[in-house]
C-alpha cells in the first residue's frame, strides 16, 4: 500500500483491493467492503472511488453497484467514460482469449 496517494486508511483500503480486479472484469461496490473486511461500508467504498486521485492508474472504474448499473464516475469524461473503459477492457480481453493470448 506505500505506493498509493494519499488518503485515509480506509480510501487505501479501497484504492488497493481496485488494484486487484482485473481487466475486462467489474466488482460491487459491497463485493469491494467485503473484499477489505468492511461488509456494512458499501456507500463509504463507493465514497473513496469518487476521492481516488489518479482514476488512471487505481481502476475505479471496475467498482460498480450491486444491481450492475454503472454507478458513479469522477474520473474525467463521467459515466460514459466509465462505460467506455469497462467496454474497451471487455474488448481486448475477449480478443486474447480468440487468439490464445495470454498475459
Amino acid at each position: 500500500m506505500n505506493d498509493l496517494p494519499q488518503g485515509t486508511v480506509f480510501q487505501r483500503m479501497v484504492w488497493s483491493e481496485l488494484l486487484k480486479i482485473p481487466h475486462g472484469q467489474t466488482r460491487s461496490y459491497n463485493e469491494i467492503a467485503n473484499a477489505i473486511g468492511s461488509p456494512n461500508s458499501t456507500r463509504a467504498v463507493a465514497n473513496a472511488c469518487s476521492k481516488n486521485p489518479i482514476p488512471k492508474q487505481i481502476p475505479c472504474h471496475r467498482a460498480i453497484r450491486s444491481d450492475g448499473s454503472i454507478g458513479g464516475y469522477s474520473g474525467p469524461g463521467g459515466i460514459s467514460e466509465k462505460i467506455r473503459l469497462i467496454e474497451k477492457e471487455k474488448e481486448i480481453l475477449e480478443e486474447r482469449y480468440e487468439t490464445g493470448e495470454r498475459r
